[in-house]
């Protein structure tokens, strides 16, 4: 294991030269979804408080249905993530249920919300010489939450392009999601039964409706016809339902992506999947607009999400495991071959893997590079809480990868029978490129919140 970890800290020096390509990126937009987050950490003995108000099993948490129609949904909700492990989101249509959150939960921060505004951050931050972001609305607080760069640009009031820190759309309510996060080890007690949390993770409860209804600014659609993009990232479908008319909603934003391919075929534009509840939502974005789009990002639950709207059996026979590398490679090839997306990485607790076209636009070497520089960046916002300085950016740079990373690795290389993987990161799998890459393990990360989106982009962009 020694041996493999000096190899990967050698390859790993690479990243602050990787870093400074980032700046030879010309524009990045982010559409649709951007937010205000409002975070708080709850402790054990908190959510065991919260399960005893409302008289609440593991049984019950476990088998609640994943949409909040009552303040006891989001209790439900909190405990699953916490005795598994993951994180998920679900979404209330109801006022009552924001409200029930702000006077019983609070926040101890806020902070920039939604894949859209997460990665136009983090992108801007990167160099990026252009970055322009999407938002349902922009009033003074929202804005607060985008970084103070001269590159990162909104909209304002009448359509003018200004930097997103400045701008003040006074006549919008911002828009505020909960997240709870928990620690790993911390315990919680149910019906006189103890439950550890086996991985510090964070559960959403979103009331949104500007989100909930993938509004989108017709100023900004105009804006990127004009201007174009080098990479398009995409996301918000997550947080449309079948009642709300989503489908159609999804149905009605194919013709724009059909015209921006069109009219910017060097673009790439890339599907950020996140965490979608309403699984005809969820197939409705598997089967439309992952075949259209050239890159999709997704984690390990993420991923379980759209095999159970692709294939139901094998669904069942994984849901319930504790998934490795090489289950997860499998998962990650039958969606590559369900939707004919060129790309599609995931990213798992210590590993990223890609999983591309042969002689696709991005090199397996350019992609391992921007891996490595997403997992640096990864480490770097989860050690620091936030990524606010450029210097913030290389925190992590020279820790090493974690021994759990490399025994992912390890199993992977193993499953697909390659006697490279675990020394250069690539392989060639059939008629796909593999690109694997340990990843640095923060023990005791401040927040996780924005991790994914974090990765998926870097890794995309930072790919020189």
């Amino acid at each position: 294991m020694q041996n493999y970890c000096d190899i990967w800290r050698k390859q790993y020096q690479i990243v602050p030269a990787q870093l400074q390509k980032v700046a030879e990126v010309g524009a990045v937009a982010t559409a649709f979804n951007c937010n205000i987050d409002a975070v708080v950490k709850l402790s054990g003995a908190q959510i065991s408080a919260l399960a005893d108000g409302f008289a609440l099993s593991a049984e019950d948490a476990l088998n609640c249905p994943t949409k909040l129609e009552r303040p006891r949904d989001v209790v439900c909700g909190i405990i699953k993530c916490f005795i598994k492990g993951i994180a998920e989101e679900w979404l209330a249509e109801n006022a009552a249920i924001y409200q029930w959150m702000t006077d019983n939960l609070g926040y101890e921060r806020l902070q920039m919300g939604g894949q859209g505004g997460i990665v136009a951050n983090v992108t801007a931050l990167l160099g990026v010489k252009n970055v322009m972001a999407h938002t349902a609305s922009l009033p003074a607080l929202q804005a607060a939450q985008f970084l103070d760069l001269p590159n990162l640009f909104g909209l304002d009031e009448n359509g003018k392009v200004q930097m997103a820190v400045r701008i003040n759309r006074v006549n919008e309510a911002p828009l505020v999601h909960q997240i709870i996060e928990f620690a790993k080890e911390d315990e919680i007690e149910l019906g006189g039964q103890r439950y550890k949390c086996p991985k510090a993770n964070r559960f959403i409860a979103t009331y949104d409706p500007a989100n909930m209804a993938l509004k989108i600014d017709d100023g900004f659609v105009r804006y990127v016809n004009e201007a174009g993009f080098d990479y398009l990232i995409l996301s918000g479908y997550h947080n449309l339902t079948e009642s709300g008319g989503g489908v159609a909603r999804i149905e009605e934003t194919l013709p724009l992506i059909q015209d921006w391919k069109r009219r910017f075929p060097n673009g790439i534009i890339h599907l950020e999947m996140a965490s979608t509840q309403d699984k005809v939502v969820r197939a409705a974005i598997v089967e439309k607009i992952a075949p259209m789009v050239d890159s999709i990002g997704l984690n390990e639950r993420e991923a379980l999400d759209v095999l159970e709207v692709t294939d139901d059996r094998k669904f069942a026979a994984l849901s319930k495991a504790d998934l490795n590398a090489a289950e997860l490679f499998e998962i990650v090839r039958q969606i590559k071959q369900k939707t004919g997306t060129p790309r599609v990485q995931l990213h798992m607790f210590g590993l990223y893997m890609t999983l591309q076209n042969k002689g696709w636009r991005i090199t397996p070497a350019q992609n391992k590079n921007g891996m490595m520089l997403a997992a640096t960046v990864a480490a770097s916002k989860a050690g620091l809480g936030q990524l606010a300085t450029v210097q913030d950016l290389l925190w992590a740079h020279g820790q090493e990868v974690g021994e759990k990373s490399l025994r992912e690795l390890h199993v992977l290389a193993q499953y697909i029978d390659s006697g490279t993987l675990e020394v250069t990161g690539m392989a060639s799998v059939e008629e796909f490129d593999l690109i694997a890459v340990p990843t640095i393990i923060i023990p005791q990360p401040r927040t996780l919140v924005g991790m994914g989106d974090t990765i998926s982009s870097v890794s995309l962009i930072g790919a020189r």
